[in-house]
């Protein structure tokens, strides 16, 4: 292919790479978290690996260089930029981020080949119909947590379980469906209360109600009772 055939195939790649970000980022993943941060990151990430990969490809090519070498440490650089992030990322940006990536690489792949087929949007259409189905099905749940500072220890222990239920469902106004009792402060009658509820409406908060500043292994010392 000539140099014009290699943009011209490169122009059309990126307009589908960028469709199927923007299709993937806008319908399904801010319409459900609203992180307007999230968006700016996930689309930008596509596009800017989306072109590394593609004139990565096109240099080994013009300089005969050998391939596989050349990709392999373009990928090893591009999954390393996943831990340029100073805060932890939830499981599902992480998730949506991870196959952006993949997504943009791929299609950066076809891009910088020689030939197109029609075949080669497949991986597109596979990672839309995959989250469509996760989304729509598997991730239908309305079940939300929710942390709890509890100022009514009495309530704790496992004998007065149902009377420590009904208490929450009166004051926050959900129907509660399971507590796990965390860190107990007796000096300031409080306890850290996890409390699993089903949510009526898509309120968009899940990210929020599971946020603390208590890592997972404090979580679990201080469940051992």
């Amino acid at each position: 292919m000539t140099i014009s055939q290699h943009l011209l195939l490169m122009g059309g790649m990126f307009l589908v790479n960028l469709i199927f970000i923007l299709i993937i980022t806008h319908f399904f993943y801010f319409k459900k978290s609203h992180r307007r941060d999230y968006y700016f990151t996930f689309v930008m990430i596509g596009i800017a690996i989306f072109f590394l990969m593609f004139f990565m490809l096109f240099m080994i090519h013009a300089l005969n260089a050998g391939a596989g070498i050349g990709i392999g440490i373009g990928l090893f650089g591009i999954f390393s930029i996943m831990r340029y992030r100073t805060e932890t990322i939830p499981v599902r940006e992480m998730t949506y981020l991870f196959t952006i990536v993949c997504m943009s690489v791929v299609n950066s792949l076809v891009a910088g080949g020689d030939e197109f087929h029609v075949v080669q949007l497949a991986p597109n259409f596979a990672f839309l119909i995959a989250i469509w189905l996760c989304e729509a099905f598997l991730l239908k749940t309305k079940e939300r947590t929710k942390y709890v500072n509890y100022d009514r220890t009495d309530l704790i222990t496992e004998q007065h379980r149902a009377d420590l239920v009904a208490d929450l469902q009166k004051r926050l106004g959900v129907e509660v469906t399971k507590v796990e009792v965390g860190s107990v402060d007796f000096i300031r009658d409080m306890a850290l209360l996890k409390v699993h509820y089903i949510c009526q409406t898509d309120s968009h908060d899940s990210f929020i109600n599971q946020s603390t500043k208590i890592d997972r292994e404090e979580w679990e010392n201080f469940n051992r009772r």
